[in-house]
């Protein structure tokens, strides 16, 4: 058998897959009723296996907007009913998947609590929506140390730059996981208002958030370039190498500057 055959025969032994999964969503009603019935009582140490025809229904939906509307809204209905912590955990795994705006509202009631706010924002995190990341922004002033730090995360991570502010303020709070976090979310957002807050910080750093600052710093730099912000760029990596910043900081802080100067 050629390459080209084992190919063919490959993507045709998918389609039949796909073709057969979507068939199982379309007339296994019934053991996905019986999935989302089970759901309701689900805990640590059941059968995790009652609860797959919603994961093959989940893998059958792929490319047919409409049925994983439907099995989003199941999922939703069955969060904003009441489960067990285990089943919370479960079905947030799943809306990381196919969640989306209809998604928000249930995803956010779970993220001041301490047991589910972690996996809640992770779902929120993968949502395009711009109120997935006002959901996490109004939560941040609202939950317990503890969890600041993954919050803040988040917004980082999808470059929110209306929580710009807020995490600034956060740079000099007692708690250093929450101020590494901070520094750390500013690079990531890395526009050139983040790039203010983290260079005016960096200039006055305590010595436990030295280290944290210049890495912050070097991130949004890197980010700032890649965005086409090359005057911005320079003058952080400039910051960067002058005082008293560690070795490894000043030579990464020249690379990027002959980065930044080269590039067209």
């Amino acid at each position: 058998m050629t390459n080209t055959d084992s190919v063919g025969m490959a993507a045709a032994v998918g389609a039949v897959a796909i073709g057969a999964g979507r068939a199982v969503a379309q007339t296994g009603s019934a053991a996905l009723d019986a999935a989302f019935e089970t759901l309701k009582t689900y805990d640590w140490g059941s059968d995790r296996g009652a609860l797959n025809p919603i994961d093959q229904a989940i893998i059958a939906s792929h490319g047919d907007a409409a049925a994983r509307k439907a099995i989003e809204k199941r999922l939703v209905d069955a969060l904003a009913g009441g489960l067990s912590r285990s089943a919370q955990d479960y079905v947030c795994r799943k809306l990381k998947v196919v969640g989306t705006s209809q998604s928000i509202e249930a995803l956010a009631a779970l993220l001041p609590a301490q047991e589910t706010s972690h996996i809640a924002r992770y779902a929120l995190e993968r949502i395009a929506d711009e109120k997935a990341a006002e959901a996490m922004r109004d939560a941040l002033p609202k939950v317990s140390g503890k969890l600041k730090p993954g919050m803040i995360g988040s917004l980082g991570v999808r470059r929110d730059t209306k929580s710009i502010k807020a995490i600034s303020g956060l740079l000099g709070d007692s708690d250093i996981q929450v101020a590494q976090a901070a520094a750390q979310s500013l690079g990531l957002i890395g526009t050139p208002a983040a790039a203010k807050e983290l260079s005016a910080f960096a200039q006055k750093a305590p010595a436990n958030m030295k280290i944290a600052a210049a890495d912050a710093c070097l991130v949004c730099a890197e980010r700032l370039l890649a965005d086409g912000e090359k005057s911005e760029a320079l003058a952080l990596y400039k910051q960067l190498n002058s005082g008293d910043q560690p070795a490894h900081v000043k030579v990464a802080a020249m690379k990027g500057m002959l980065a930044a100067t080269t590039r067209k």
